[in-house]
């Protein structure tokens, strides 16, 4: 036996399709595997959990002491590794190790989409000198492979790695069976692949956004202090023109100022910074409606726009939220009224106690004002983010659909619900409930359980 595996190849390639007769019929052993690794694949949406998996209840079929998962860059120059399990500790490869492509044997896999084995990784590396990722993986005590390619739509976007200690582990029969099950596991991998990927694209995006919006805050803040400084004649008289351009600048500045607010909480809410922190008892009329109505008054006024606050009759009972982010939601929607209301007109603010379908009982505020408003096919694009609403009447507007997203997702956080209504060409109106009780509920309970 030992003179026949001096014969055999470092590394092999084996087309299952020409070389049929070296491959085995699958078992019922190996086909009720298969059917499990169908079951847990559609359940399991993480990478690590199907590799985890895989690794732990294939050995008997195909022994391995070290799996990893692979994949390859947009322009097939790159194979970074994305996920590793071992049985043994001093991985020299794991997640973010990336290795060029050009000269390495896995282009034949990828360009064939054929299975490589590698008998004797020692003998290979003799071979194959300039190979970084082998000579680690000897390191580690690995002596042979088997490498299955990831294809999905004809496209190889990957490899999944069989790796173990004893040279000359695998052969046809494992290539059969790692390749039944590198089938059903390519798509859903690829897929929960780029959703990660997106994911922290997304994360990275949110955290740029959050450093750049915080950088600017306090410099434009202190430009507009400067102006109103000016324009308020602290520093000598203006002549006409000059006031006016110190008030075009005044008012462009808190329009930047409302943009970094925007911003440095769609930073808080995608970045997963945004808690909320309940209290209860709260009085929402004084802590949230008052309050949010004060900050949006200089804006009002710029436009000659009429803000009413409408006193509840009876007084509302006090409620369990997390007032400074139903403040941000309702400075949002207060100044989503004077951004797209008339210029003169009126916004009236509204809460009131309601019941709901479940026999409860929901606080409910609400934001009306006049003006061009939205139609009803508009309706479902107003809280996504950076969505903006393609009217006519609404072009000339400044928004950036943050502001509305961003309030969306604190309302979900109080288990609420927000909604919008209008009559096109006349009013708009926003609406958002919470439950109104008093008092916040106890957190669960946390099992200490019995010390290790």
């Amino acid at each position: 036996m030992g003179n026949d595996k001096i014969k055999r190849p470092a590394v092999t390639y084996v087309d299952p399709f020409r070389d049929g007769g070296a491959l085995k019929p699958i078992d019922s052993e190996a086909r009720t595997l298969l059917r499990t690794v169908n079951q847990k694949i559609a359940a399991r949406p993480s990478l690590r959990a199907i590799v985890d998996y895989l690794f732990e209840n294939t050995q008997a079929l195909i022994p391995c002491d070290r799996m990893g998962l692979a994949f390859i860059d947009e322009q097939s120059v790159y194979v970074t590794s994305y996920y590793n399990r071992a049985s043994y500790d001093g991985l020299r490869i794991d997640q973010g190790y990336r290795e060029g492509l050009r000269g390495s044997t896995l282009t034949e896999v990828m360009h064939s989409g054929l299975p490589r084995i590698i008998n004797d990784l020692e003998a290979y590396v003799q071979d194959h000198p300039r190979s970084r990722s082998s000579k680690l993986l000897i390191q580690e005590g690995v002596r042979s492979s088997l490498t299955c390619p990831l294809i999905v739509e004809g496209r190889v976007v990957g490899f999944i790695f069989r790796s173990s200690r004893t040279p000359y582990t695998y052969g046809p029969n494992h290539i059969e069976l790692q390749m039944a099950i590198t089938e059903r596991l390519s798509q859903a991998v690829e897929k929960a692949w780029r959703i990660e990927q997106l994911e922290e694209a997304n994360y990275a995006y949110t955290q740029m956004l959050g450093f750049v919006s915080h950088e600017l805050q306090s410099p434009v803040a202190s430009m507009v202090t400067d102006a109103q400084i000016l324009s308020q004649g602290y520093l000598g008289d203006l002549t006409p023109e000059q006031r006016a351009k110190v008030l075009s600048m005044e008012r462009k500045g808190q329009y930047l100022l409302s943009l970094v607010r925007e911003y440095l909480d769609l930073a808080r809410v995608e970045g997963g910074e945004l808690r909320i922190a309940p209290r209860a008892g709260v009085d929402v009329m004084q802590d949230v409606v008052a309050e949010a109505a004060d900050i949006v008054h200089p804006q009002a006024d710029a436009h000659g726009i009429h803000l009413m606050i409408c006193l509840p009759s009876p007084a509302l009972p006090t409620v369990c939220c997390d007032p400074t982010l139903l403040r941000i939601v309702t400075v949002n929607l207060l100044d989503n009224a004077i951004k797209y209301g008339n210029e003169g007109g009126d916004i009236r603010v509204k809460a009131q106690v309601v019941d709901d379908e479940k026999g409860g009982q929901r606080l409910r505020i609400s934001v009306w004002n006049s003006g061009p408003g939205f139609s009803h096919a508009q309706q479902n694009k107003l809280f996504r983010r950076f969505s903006r609403l393609d009217d006519p009447a609404l072009k000339s507007r400044r928004g950036t659909g943050v502001g509305l997203y961003n309030s969306w997702r604190i309302v979900q956080l109080h288990k609420g619900r927000i909604t919008a209504d209008s009559k096109h060409g006349e009013w708009a109106e926003f609406s958002f409930e919470i439950p109104a009780a008093t008092d916040c509920p106890e957190p669960p309970a946390v099992d200490k359980g019995s010390s290790p």
